[in-house]
């Protein structure tokens, strides 16, 4: 434990590891440069004050020279964080006393003798063990989009008491004001140095209003980046309070301001934006399964969910209708242009939705299987119930729990299948009952999960269960959009719905309109040829998907050069300059020493179609795509610029989507338990949760 009067160049350090014989890691509080040392040793953080940070090195001089003369107490000093904006810096105040003020980042308050409690001696403020408890806790509220108030609840504080009652609990002002803020600084300037070294790059833009209150909605600007080694990442650049509404232009003004503080204005490939529907903050559900006859109203209790059931009208902004829908559709065009490309899987979810909205007799028989469910799972042993329910993909929920653990419907139709495949075996165990699924009743539902089955496994591949762990850098791209398309209208075009057949027309319709624009979209055709996988296995016309992908291989591929990742441009710009020629070795100019050498014959490059027909003759590969492009990049250079670009339009949604309805459900403002603009810090923290803390 550090003394209470000791002036250590610690102070300017967060100690984020403390290791065996003294040796710590430490992040610089102004710019956040991990540095490591030994505690005993601490000439790295002298120098680094020194080379980079001379005011707080003069600082840290000052308060050594106070400290000799006697002067420690009462002074207040304060530095810049975050290279000289006042926004978020951070006060050092070196009182000394007892005290339950702020702590952790960028503040050190001295409780020097006379703080203890019942004979404990609470840890100084920049104590290691203090300063890694409360980045926990931190790190427990964005993970969890906790409310910042629970700190002071009474049962939190006895709990840090009964665990470590050396530590102090930190205020809920100071975690608001100063810590909070200190991380998202940090999460920003990191996300700016690894955009400003990104070879491709593509955007998302999402809407969401969920919330009533000060605000009436957020926006999300994530961006999607492939880094010199090939490796795919994501990171949301902003998350901004919608105070003007659901205006087209305000959105936009918004965008262009977070790509131009990031600068990436002008360098992403594609932007990813519905102009139809922004983000739900309701989960599509089967209408009627695995709601409770108290929620079957759409009502939801506190801390439960309002679902969609697919009759009622979405929940987020809704874009328009009619002249305004046509109106938002014109200020995407002027905005984004022919960089806009619709989310596939919010697309997919759409399909499902209407579908289901167009065969109302399911509704009736959901709601006696969801009887039937909620009636086995409290009548049924949980160790029989495991035989059924337990599996990948799946959860059952607890007996009694009221709210069911699968509340979307991929999750619900899961679930729905191992109910049908069970049902002898579960009405046998769970006795006579009333709520029995008639004959008629099950072959409706298996002509439900039937026809639902390869919407499914589309979704799976391209979305995954995002909401068991929004931090996961999961990227899947648009080069599986193609084949999951081909794939549904064949399913479609070959079953037969004898028990709804409204269901397979409202499905059919739905494809045809939302997803099968893509077959003939040259983009996805270029971005499923160059998966390795794919190539042109999928196609019924070759010698016309050659044609269309040379056009298109030809456009992307003057519109940049490979050597040059940093001048990413619009598909309609010039042709840059020529790269310069590389410097010859002294070994390939002809002497009469190396005479007996044979001649090395001349090599010339590749053009586009011979990179093609050579890519094309190879045979496809399980290989995952960005890795082969890695390998190839030398063999086929003009193809694997193309690769590089369209492989970073992504197919699933974003992880801000994913949390954006978990704050619906976690975080109500109308209920007092969060403000709107800490909202917006714990959501952008959230989804750059791996960028700071892994």
């Amino acid at each position: 434990m550090a003394s209470a009067s000791k002036v250590s160049i610690l102070d300017y350090f967060n100690i984020v590891f403390e290791g065996e014989n003294g040796k710590i890691e430490s992040n610089c509080k102004a710019c956040g440069t991990r540095i490591q040392a030994k505690r005993s040793v601490t000439s790295n953080f002298v120098t680094h004050l020194k080379r980079k940070h001379q005011a707080m090195y003069d600082d840290f001089v000052k308060r050594k020279d106070m400290k000799r003369e006697g002067f420690s107490s009462g002074s207040v000093h304060s530095f810049p964080t975050n290279g000289g904006n006042t926004r978020y810096s951070l006060p050092i105040s070196t009182r000394v006393g007892v005290g339950g003020g702020g702590g952790g980042v960028g503040t050190l308050e001295a409780r020097a003798g006379g703080g203890s409690d019942g004979g404990v001696t609470k840890f100084d403020r920049h104590d290691p063990r203090q300063v890694l408890i409360s980045e926990a806790i931190a790190k427990m509220i964005v993970r969890d989009l906790q409310p910042v108030s629970i700190v002071e609840n009474q049962g939190f504080r006895e709990l840090l008491e009964l665990l470590e009652p050396r530590y102090t609990p930190e205020p809920q002002h100071y975690i608001n004001s100063q810590l909070l803020p200190a991380y998202v600084y940090q999460a920003q300037l990191a996300t700016r140095q690894a955009l400003a070294s990104a070879h491709a790059l593509s955007l998302s833009l999402d809407l969401w209003r969920g919330l009533a209150g000060a605000t009436s909605g957020y926006v999300g600007v994530t961006c999607h980046f492939l880094t010199s080694d090939w490796q795919m990442h994501s990171a949301l650049l902003a998350c901004l309070p919608l105070t003007g509404g659901s205006s087209g232009n305000r959105v936009l003004s918004d965008f262009d301001e977070v790509c131009h503080s990031h600068g990436v204005s002008g360098r992403a490939f594609r932007v990813v934006a519905d102009y139809f529907l922004a983000t739900t903050a309701k989960p599509c559900c089967l209408p009627g399964f695995l709601v409770e006859p108290s929620l079957a109203n759409g009502q939801h209790e506190e801390g439960g969910e309002e679902v969609d059931d697919g009759n009622n009208v979405e929940g987020g902004i809704r874009i328009g209708d009619g002249g305004e829908e046509e109106e938002w559709e014109d200020l995407w065009a002027q905005g984004l242009g022919v960089c806009r490309v619709d989310c596939f899987s919010r697309s997919l979810k759409q399909c499902v939705r209407e579908g289901l909205r167009s065969c109302p007799l399911i509704t009736s028989t959901l709601s006696k299987a969801a009887c039937f469910y909620n009636y086995i799972t409290s009548a049924v042993p949980a160790e029989k119930l495991s035989q059924v329910f337990d599996g990948p993909g799946l959860s059952t929920r607890a007996p009694g729990n009221s709210l069911p653990v699968a509340r979307d419907w991929a999750a619900q139709l899961k679930v729905l299948r191992r109910l049908l495949d069970s049902v002898e075996f579960l009405e046998e165990v769970s006795g006579p009952g009333e709520v029995a699924l008639g004959a008629s009743e099950r072959g409706l539902l298996r002509d439900l999960t039937d026809t639902l089955e390869p919407f499914t496994e589309a979704w799976d591949m391209v979305q995954g269960d995002r909401h068991a762990d929004t931090q996961a850098d999961r990227h899947v791209s648009i080069s599986l959009a193609l084949p999951c398309v081909l794939g549904l209208r064949k399913h479609l075009s070959e079953t037969s719905t004898p028990h709804c057949p409204s269901l397979l027309v409202g499905l059919s319709q739905a494809v045809e309109r939302r997803l099968a624009p893509v077959l003939e979209d040259p983009l996805y055709i270029t971005a499923t040829t160059l998966d390795p996988q794919f190539k042109l296995t999928w196609s019924s016309s070759p010698d016309w998907h050659r044609q269309v992908l040379i056009e298109e291989l030809s456009k992307h591929s003057t519109g940049c050069s490979p050597t040059e990742p940093h001048t990413i441009l619009h598909p309609q710009s010039q042709t840059p300059p020529a790269a310069a020629a590389s410097p010859a070795s002294s070994l390939s100019r002809p002497c009469k020493l190396f005479s007996f050498i044979k001649q090395r014959p001349t090599t010339q490059a590749k053009s586009l179609e011979q990179e093609l027909a050579v890519y094309l003759r190879e045979e496809p590969t399980d290989e995952e795509a960005l890795h082969y492009w890695q390998r190839k990049a030398i063999d086929f250079p003009l193809l694997a610029h193309v690769a590089k670009r369209a492989f970073t339009i992504p197919a699933c949604g974003t992880a801000v989507e994913s949390i954006f309805t978990t704050a619906e459900r976690c975080l109500r403002p109308e209920m007092g338990r969060v403000m709107p603009k800490n909202l917006e810090t714990l959501i952008y923290l959230k989804a750059n949760y791996r960028l700071l803390w892994t």
